[in-house]
């Protein structure tokens, strides 16, 4: 008999020397089990949108939504207007607009589909978050630099790389321009000025 089975068995024993095979355990084991289970949707950071982000835009920030504004990114969902983008869908197949879709936003857009405050707005296009992380778990905290480690188990994010290849790259929807992440990063890094 292996241990899986050893274990059902007793579950399913329900005599007095057997702990586990008690009714009460085993209220308490399924409890349990659903709580580690549903935990994580409880814990789920929201995304708060660029808005929220105004101190990134003071000098001492480095401007860093101007950056963002002045970028490609900043314009992402005004794409999904194009008339491209509504040959795109059609080709695909694809019933909604594409202002709409759930397979555009996923790349022109921030948080499409998932847990939002009512300061988020898809519209202004991938936003910081989208490198970043959903905010609402360590937007208080993330300013500090004695909060780095806090911010980063609250959810922040530095991104890289492997980020944007989720979305430039290997495009499953449309033939993308070629992807040069070094070229790209100069266009669109916004660090931290020192001092």
């Amino acid at each position: 008999m292996t241990i899986d089975n050893q274990f059902f068995r007793c579950l399913k024993n329900n005599n007095s020397h057997n702990p586990i095979g008690d009714s009460s355990m085993k209220k308490t084991i399924l409890v349990l089990v659903v709580v580690v289970f549903c935990l994580p949707a409880f814990a789920q950071n929201k995304f708060v949108g660029t808005g929220t982000c105004a101190c990134h835009n003071l000098p001492k920030q480095g401007k860093q939504v101007d950056v963002w504004k002045k970028s490609k990114h900043a314009e992402a969902f005004t794409t999904l207007k194009s008339d491209k983008a509504a040959e795109i869908v059609k080709a695909k197949g694809i019933k909604v607009a594409a202002t709409e879709a759930k397979e555009c936003l996923e790349c022109h857009s921030t948080g499409a589909g998932e847990a939002v405050e009512k300061s988020f707005k898809v519209e202004m296009g991938v936003q910081c978050e989208a490198c970043h992380g959903a905010a609402s778990g360590y937007k208080a905290i993330h300013n500090k630099p004695e909060n780095k480690e806090k911010a980063i188990a609250a959810g922040l994010l530095k991104g890289d790389e492997k980020t944007c290849k989720q979305c430039h790259g290997a495009n499953k929807m449309h033939d993308a321009k070629a992807f040069n992440f070094k070229k790209s990063w100069e266009e669109i890094k916004h660090p931290t000025p020192k001092g």
